[in-house]
């Protein structure tokens, strides 16, 4: 990847439109009109009436790009009053399209009194008689609203297939300094929940009072639908400096008609038919949360209907999901889409909300419908994947037979290997022209080996280390790495007749991402280093830990793996001051470097770490990247802020997570960092677009994790770090492939073809996959991960993660982990503080361990730590883990304080 000028960012947008804005017709130059409401100072261009500026009261924080706006103010650009829709009358057979920034004109504002602020019939823009629509801006009690009056005047009826409200917030980053761009713009997430729906604006600072839209009366999210814009270079719309903007729909038939014919729609799409003289109101209404924690708790106090998903809406189907709402109307009746998808009964798990048990029965989509004694209906969206071990198992199966590639006559030396593999197609991708991605690096190129490496550390599988050691020894030792410890950015190619390889001639080649020898054996990139640490670091695990079916010896892993951090900063290498994808991989290393003794090599490691964290302390925004933004560098930022003692870093990094990853009834949206222009070097279908569940979900997922290790009373880092970190089963499909993310774009809804930059996410879900057992305020004993029972003095716990190597106690902040074996059940009695285990030496398709080794620590004040839990048995220790021996397949462990 390259740090792109904004014109070659334009140009890979797939939607781009090469016009120079027009001329001004929004009107900026006649002025404006500014209002003080309860929660908002609301500004108003005075010949459209649409949002100029919008902010709190008392604060200098604009969630409209007013600095923007004069790059805006041509037609076919959006803006916060705008309106469009498709209708028909009842005898016609199209649809009309009506669009009130197709063609601007001034609007003559009505007379106003009472509660409203402002008021205008639209048709002078909208040039269009189907529909009479005036817009209103109002304050009812005390709440901004934006409404649209709607009435037919016509002799017959008017169907409405579709009609929407575009939504404009500044999520523009264009030619904006880090500073600038944390300070002054937001992100926009919807839930797509019909009556119960909402768009959170989050401000990118993470620490200012997050917006919140809901439906005025009769007015759902059904659907989400993105805009496409006039271009223009000072913003660059819909590329990596500005993602673009969407629509709210109010309906959505005309599009499932047409742009969506071929995708199964988030929600049922709905048309209204309007009978001559009859009118009906649609609007939207603006919320102010205290913060971005607090969303939900806003939602509730203004009467909102809410959903809280545990462990959250990716639901394997050994597992089952708890569903609490909060709503003041009863719920009347629940179905679910497609039928019989899901099953649920009625739980009492709380006192104050009403709980559900949730059962999978389907893999796939699933939409659970609830409707509300008042007539409200709340949509929430699941996921259902296999069992969560057998989806690992499925993974690692296809990754080391399917996209094996074993042709050893290949010149470029990339067999044998785990290549990056096309699922629409279903073959090995050999000759991609972003020559990574058939070269086995760069994040792109290494989806499908990295994922397996890490696979392998939680299920390791006899067969397939033997495959993934031939790989390490033959094709990332002395090919992709090489012996001095470089990585290169691919180990393919594009130098037709330089190298005995015949190039297919259907391919693009060309492109500055096809490069020649040099260009692809550059070891520059420090991005490239991680994977490869990763690599060995879990084939050290799996060695130490598995030795009767390793045959690379552990110490020769961990030595590799030290070099090749010490390549990555020796100042040799570019990006290695910046938070690199995946690195908490190295804090990994650290931690087994200390416990094996390896007491020079961890000062090497530690020094280096430390001397980058100088650096980021230093900045108020130490979250660069090859790209001008990104939901990345956090990651790295934040583990070795934490384990440096600077809290400060640590916070703000946690603050900046929170703003672009949303908490939402929604398996798509809920924990999915943003990231939104990754499939252009990754994908196979390469446009920018929100993407659901890239690697940003699993990766953001950890400092997360990660601070509710340090704070188990904060539930909403676990409910949030739980979801991103869950993301990466739902990329895997029924037959094993992971795909790179899920398309967004409401005229597509499916898995990319390419498994891409799947690995990083499987990374991040690998580190902080868990059971973790809480007592929490609202829903009582709840466990994600696992099945829990809370009866008597004992809460029992079924561990059903994928993982089964970790389980983490918060009443007593308790963290257990195994480096061989599973966990299988967990007892913990809360008056003593004792916990039972039941360890088994294997799960799914993995080979089993020659024992057990447990490692125990317990304390919030930092990483590890003296345990107050210890076995009451005698077990011998060896690296501060306790090494139990197995009977029969499995153990019991008893802990006690």
């Amino acid at each position: 990847m390259l740090l792109l000028t904004a014109a070659v960012l334009a140009a890979l947008s797939a939607r781009f439109v090469p016009t120079i804005v027009a001329q001004d017709t929004l009107g900026l130059a006649n002025g404006f009109t500014t209002f003080s409401t309860p929660a908002f100072n609301l500004t108003l261009v005075s010949d459209s009436q649409t949002a100029y500026s919008l902010r709190p009261v008392g604060s200098n924080f604009h969630f409209i790009p007013s600095d923007m706006m004069s790059h805006r103010q041509g037609n076919n650009q959006y803006h916060l009053g705008d309106i469009k829709y498709r209708a028909r009358l009842d005898s016609a057979r199209t649809w009309t399209s009506v669009d009130s920034s197709a063609a601007r004109s001034a609007l003559s504002p009505d007379e106003v009194s009472g509660d409203t602020l402002a008021s205008a019939n639209l048709a002078p823009t909208l040039n269009s008689t189907l529909l009479d629509i005036t817009r209103r801006w109002v304050v009812e009690d005390n709440t901004l609203k934006l409404l649209f009056d709607v009435s037919n005047p016509n002799n017959e009826d008017v169907i409405i297939g579709d009609f929407g409200a575009p939504l404009e917030f500044n999520n523009i980053f264009t030619g904006r300094t880090a500073e600038d761009t944390n300070t002054k713009c937001s992100l926009t997430d919807p839930y797509i929940g019909q009556d119960a729906g909402f768009v959170q604006v989050t401000p990118l600072l993470g620490t200012l009072p997050p917006l919140v839209v809901i439906p005025a009366a009769n007015s759902p999210l059904e659907g989400w639908s993105f805009l496409t814009e006039t271009y223009d270079e000072a913003t660059a719309y819909q590329s990596q400096v500005f993602e673009g903007l969407y629509e709210w729909l109010f309906h959505s038939s005309a599009y499932a008609e047409n742009e969506w014919a071929s995708t199964d729609p988030w929600n049922a799409p709905t048309s209204f038919t309007l009978a001559p003289g009859a009118n009906r109101t649609y609007g939207l209404q603006f919320i102010l949360a205290d913060s971005i924690p607090t969303i939900e708790d806003a939602l509730i106090d203004a009467g909102h209907p809410v959903a809280a998903g545990i462990p959250g809406y990716i639901l394997p189907a050994d597992q089952t999901g708890k569903l609490f709402l909060n709503s003041p109307s009863a719920v009347a009746n629940i179905s679910v889409s497609p039928a019989g998808a899901l099953t649920w009964s009625e739980n009492n798990d709380s006192d104050s909300w009403v709980g559900y048990d949730i059962k999978a029965v389907a893999w796939g989509r699933a939409r659970l419908s609830i409707t509300y004694a008042d007539g409200k209906l709340q949509t929430v969206h699941y996921y259902v994947t296999h069992d969560a071990v057998q989806t690992i198992a499925d993974m690692g199966e296809f990754l080391t037979t399917d996209a094996w590639f074993d042709d050893t006559s290949d010149p470029f030396g990339r067999a044998p290997s785990i290549i990056t593999y096309d699922r629409e197609a279903n073959e090995k991708v050999l000759n991609d022209p972003r020559v990574w991605i058939s070269g086995l690096s760069d994040e792109g190129g290494v989806g499908a080996w990295l994922a397996e490496a890490m696979k392998l550390w939680l299920q390791p599988n006899d067969a397939e280390v033997q495959k993934f050691e031939t790989f390490i020894n033959q094709t990332v030792w002395g090919t992709l790495q090489n012996s001095d410890g470089s990585v290169k950015k691919s180990v393919f190619y594009y130098a037709p007749g330089s190298v005995d390889y015949t190039y297919p001639s259907n391919v693009e080649w060309g492109n500055w991402w096809s490069w020649d020898r040099a260009g692809s054996y550059d070891t520059g990139r420090g991005y490239d280093y991680v994977h490869v640490i990763a690599a060995h670091w879990a084939m050290y695990r799996v060695a130490r830990n598995y030795p009767d079916f390793a045959s690379i010896a552990w110490d020769w892993s961990l030595d590799k793996a030290v070099l090749t951090v010490d390549v990555l900063t020796n100042g040799s290498v570019g990006y290695r001051d910046v938070g690199l994808m995946g690195e908490t991989v190295i804090f990994r290393l650290l931690e087994d470097l200390k416990r094996e003794g390896w007491t020079t090599q961890a000062s090497l490691v530690e020094e280096r770490m430390k001397a980058r964290q100088s650096i980021w302390s230093g900045q108020r925004y130490p979250f660069g990247s090859e790209m001008a933004w990104d939901s990345t560098g956090q990651e790295g930022v934040f583990i070795w802020s934490r384990w440096f003692d600077d809290s400060e870093t640590a916070a703000n990094t946690i603050a900046s997570i929170i703003a672009y990853q949303p908490l939402i009834p929604h398996w798509g949206y809920n924990g999915n960092a943003r990231r939104y222009w990754d499939n252009i070097y990754g994908g196979k279908l390469q446009r920018v677009e929100r993407q659901i569940h890239h690697y940003g979900s699993g990766l953001n997922a950890l400092p997360l994790l990660y601070s509710f290790l340090d704070d188990p009373s904060n539930y909403f880092y676990l409910r949030l770090g739980y979801a991103g970190i869950s993301g990466a089963l739902s990329s895997v499909d029924e037959g094993g492939f992971p795909s790179a993310s899920f398309h967004s774009f409401a005229d597509t809804l499916k898995w990319d073809g390419y498994t891409g930059d799947y690995g990083p996410n499987f990374l991040g879900h690998a580190i902080g996959m868990g059971t973790y057992i809480v007592n929490h305020p609202d829903f009582g004993w709840q466990a994600f991960g696992g099945t829990i029972t809370a009866s008597g003095d004992a809460v029992e716990v079924d561990v059903l993660d994928d993982s089964r190597r970790a389980v983490f106690i918060a009443p007593i902040a308790a963290l257990l982990q195994l480096d061989s074996g599973a966990f299988e059940h967990v007892t913990y009695e809360p008056s003593t503080g004792a916990v039972t285990l039941t360890i088994v030496d294997a799960v799914g398709a993995g080979s089993p361990a020659p024992q057990g080794r447990l490692r125990i620590s317990q304390t919030v004040d930092g990483f590890g730590g003296s345990s107050l839990l210890k076995p009451t048995e005698q077990y011998d220790q060896d690296a501060e883990a306790w090494s139990i021996p197995f009977s029969g397949g499995q153990a019991t462990v008893h802990l006690s304080t």
